[in-house]
């Protein structure tokens, strides 16, 4: 079975990247893809009152399983999507060795913080200035194949972009640059 490809789009809570994943999914039809959300891994934790101690050990945790399941499902022949959202967890030190750093697209998502703080009022469902808090840590490694800015097109626009990019991966890929920055195997 030959495994396939992860694309990762990172971007602060509210940057549009389940919308983008949704409108992916539709458009890619040379194989078999998958949506893998860290808000939906978070979802399976316990929701009952936690320490700041027991929140981040869980929080780490939760992640290195997200990214285990991404790096797995991958083996498996899909091809997932995920949305990483620090700076540590883009560092590719979560994805075992095995995946080839060429077999991962990580696409910068973007958005002006004052969208950000309009859609999250909207959405009612994230915690207020929770993209704010996280707007200067998730692209603080600034290295991507590919960005885009929800805010001056649509999700289908961008997904369109992300497809069409696909075939033209550069070498090496920023997750092998972000390898190499972080001496990770």
């Amino acid at each position: 079975m030959t495994p396939g490809q992860i694309v990762f789009r990172n971007g602060t809570s509210s940057s549009g990247k389940s919308s983008i994943a949704r409108e992916l999914l539709g458009l890619l039809d040379d194989g078999v893809y998958s949506h893998l959300s860290v808000d939906a891994f978070n979802a399976m934790r316990a929701q009952r009152e936690l320490s700041r101690q027991e929140f981040d050990a869980g929080l780490r945790r939760t992640r290195l399983g997200f990214h285990r399941s991404v790096a797995a499902m991958r083996r498996g022949g899909q091809r997932p999507g995920g949305g990483p959202r620090t700076q540590r967890a883009m560092a590719a030190d979560r994805l075992p060795g095995r995946t080839p750093p060429e077999d991962v697209l990580l696409v910068g998502v973007h958005c002006p913080r004052e969208e950000l703080e309009r859609r999250e009022r909207a959405r009612g469902d994230r915690e207020a200035g929770l993209a704010a808090l996280q707007y200067d840590l998730v692209h603080a490694h600034g290295d991507y194949d590919l960005e885009c800015d929800t805010s001056t097109a649509s999700p289908r626009a961008r997904a369109e972009r992300i497809r069409d990019f696909l075939p033209h991966r550069p070498t090496p890929t920023a997750f092998s640059r972000l390898r190499a920055r972080y001496s990770v195997e």
